[in-house]
């Protein structure tokens, strides 16, 4: 009989915790699955969580670092990135994500992840999601 590989939860300091029962990341083995992330800023406790800004631009970039502080965390980076998930409220904005997703990952990362952008309703306020599949080593 083989020994399964732990399943761990991931949640790293700059996070509350989540609203429902589900981890921010969750790695087994060399997989890490990162979950949806908002723009929310770093946690302060005892404070709810605060939307980082009423722009696409602001929430955009907030995303990316929750995104990029689980990854963090579970000992990954965005050059072990597979695939990522846009979720956007509103189709208008997808030029804007795009400009900054690209200047973002300019510098980043040699090969781009795979990714697909969907639109979807969020609660008031958010207008975008993230998620982020990695495979390390």
């Amino acid at each position: 009989m083989t020994e399964k590989t732990p399943k761990t939860a991931i949640t790293p300091a700059t996070h509350t915790a989540p609203p429902a029962r589900f981890s921010h990341g969750v790695r087994k083995g060399n997989i890490l699955q990162v979950a949806g992330q908002v723009g929310f800023l770093p946690a302060v406790e005892g404070q709810p969580p605060t939307v980082a800004g009423p722009t696409l631009r602001e929430q955009t970039l907030q995303t990316l670092a929750n995104v990029e502080a689980v990854l963090k965390e579970g000992g990954a980076s965005w050059d072990d990135v597979m695939m990522m998930r846009v979720y956007l409220t509103d189709t208008a904005h997808f030029a804007e994500m795009n400009d900054i997703y690209n200047a973002y990952f300019a510098d980043l990362t040699a090969v781009p992840a795979a990714r697909t952008t969907v639109y979807v309703g969020l609660p008031a306020g958010l207008l975008i999601e993230i998620d982020a599949l990695a495979v390390l080593g």
